[in-house]
């Protein structure tokens, strides 16, 4: 079975692995079908699509037209002004096919010009807080890529009383000095306020040496099931954190084996080997790839 904490302060006992449904995007409503059935099976039961995801949002609709009480779902808004984020939103719940999410987060909130904007009077924050007044959303999160977004998370949480927070964590990122602390201060503000912390890019091996090449993730993944077991076992050992599933979906069966079985951390040596072994790298580098 797999393991479940608090999703924060929200009152939902969340399986601390999530579904990524940007894995929905470009696939075909049945091979959508049958991927949501896999999650159903395996006890997922929660879901983190946005907007921006292709037709994910429109591909959950059959699902969630006979599911949706199982399932915390959220969804994003990459809008920064209030009236185009309600807008948004509003077609996201008409995609899906329901009335409320439960979670709406402000997708990749990282840049200093989209982050005045956002908490500006009239932008997405203020939106956001008036959809769930309405109904629309019962709570609000952000996230973010980059090296950045551990500190601007937690200048928004100094600005807003945000659910949940999103972030980068695997072995190679945290293995950089100053994005390690950054995500240990992001972290302990998250305990003490109660707000929820999802993770991202826990499989990822690096950028992909051939971008043109076919792909299902915009990363190269671990491939290998016990590289995997290792990268899913470094953050569901830390208790307080969630971790999102990869857009690949053939990868999925791997990941929710590895959250079922010893969720003990792996030694730095197995990981330092895996890095070497498979060529793990670092995603960001405070440049390239901050945006996506």
């Amino acid at each position: 079975m797999l393991p479940t904490a608090p999703f924060g302060s929200t009152g939902h006992h969340s399986t601390r692995v999530i579904f990524g449904a940007a894995a929905l995007g470009g696939m075909s409503q049945q091979r959508a079908d049958d991927t949501l059935e896999q999650i159903d099976r395996a006890g997922i039961n929660h879901i983190d699509t946005a907007a921006g995801y292709g037709d994910s949002e429109d591909r959950l609709r059959p699902f969630l037209s006979e599911h949706r009480g199982r399932f915390f779902l959220a969804t994003k808004t990459g809008e920064r002004d209030g009236g185009a984020a309600r807008a948004e939103l509003e077609r996201s719940l008409e995609r899906m096919g329901v009335d409320q999410v439960d979670l709406i987060q402000l997708h990749n909130l990282v840049e200093p010009d989209e982050w005045d904007v956002a908490f500006a009077p009239g932008g997405v924050v203020a939106a956001m807080a008036q959809a769930r007044d309405e109904g629309l959303t019962r709570f609000i999160g952000v996230t973010g890529h980059g090296l950045r977004i551990a500190s601007v998370h937690v200048r928004g949480l100094e600005a807003f009383p945000f659910d949940s927070v999103l972030f980068p964590f695997n072995h190679s990122l945290v293995g950089l000095d100053a994005y390690r602390s950054d995500v240990e201060e992001l972290r302990a503000v998250c305990r003490e306020r109660g707000v929820a912390a999802q993770t991202i890019k826990s499989i990822a091996r690096g950028r992909w040496a051939d971008p043109d090449q076919p792909h299902f993730s915009w990363y190269e993944p671990l491939t290998d099931p016990d590289a995997i077991a290792r990268a899913v076992r470094f953050v569901l050992a830390e208790p307080d954190l969630f971790l999102n599933t990869t857009s690949d979906a053939r990868l999925l069966p791997a990941i929710v084996d590895a959250a079922n079985g010893d969720l003990t951390a792996p030694t730095d040596e197995a990981m330092r080997a895996d890095a070497e072994r498979f060529g793990v790298s670092p995603l960001f580098d405070g440049r390239e790839l901050e945006r996506i």
